[in-house]
């Protein structure tokens, strides 16, 4: 662990699904490949496998290989009306103890004995979200005090060194050197 390194969360679920449906189911573990993402996930790949990206472009390169959520996410949105759990809005790993919308661009997330995890950017809510509850599209977007938008679905990263990841492992946040730069969406 360097010095910029500090634990500050847990893994609360990991979530693969193997075909392009909305929703990831929750298994005992998964297996991060690096320059790939999760082992058996559709969305695997060095370059774009989300079908819209493919159509526009399938040589880009995948910023989206992992979707980290963060779990609070679910209790913020419960008094909406909006019951929520891990895999329901296709993470591959659910986060507890860290506010991710708030890293940096370029930080590294070291999950478990050896996987990182490069953040590239947050997800875009979509229509998606609306066809798996109505309304969800418009609870996944906010506004903070300047009036800026917040887009509370997740954020999207790139495998930097590949293991295994389980529910229970800690999570150490790795800011990059440099001024911050904001996440934009990926």
């Amino acid at each position: 662990m360097t010095s910029d390194e500090r634990p500050v969360g847990r893994v609360l679920s990991v979530n693969r699904g193997g075909s392009h449906s909305f929703s990831k189911t929750p298994v005992w573990g998964i297996r991060l490949l690096a320059g790939i993402g999760v082992e058996g996930d559709v969305h695997a790949g060095p370059t774009v496998t989300h079908r819209s990206r493919v159509a526009r472009d399938p040589q880009q390169p995948n910023l989206r290989q992992v979707h980290l959520l963060h779990s609070e996410l679910f209790t913020e949105l419960t008094p909406a009306g909006f019951a929520l759990g891990a895999g329901d809005i296709g993470e591959n790993i659910t986060t507890s103890g860290i506010d991710l919308l708030a890293l940096p661009s370029g930080t590294r997330l070291h999950v478990g004995a050896t996987a990182v995890i490069v953040i590239t950017g947050l997800r875009t809510p979509c229509v998606q979200l609306d066809r798996f509850k109505p309304g969800l599209m418009k609870a996944m977007i906010g506004r903070d005090a300047c009036g800026a938008v917040i887009r509370k679905s997740g954020v999207m990263g790139i495998v930097a060194a590949g293991g295994d990841v389980a529910a229970g492992d800690p999570i150490s946040v790795e800011l990059p050197s440099g001024p911050h730069q904001a996440m934009t969406p990926v």
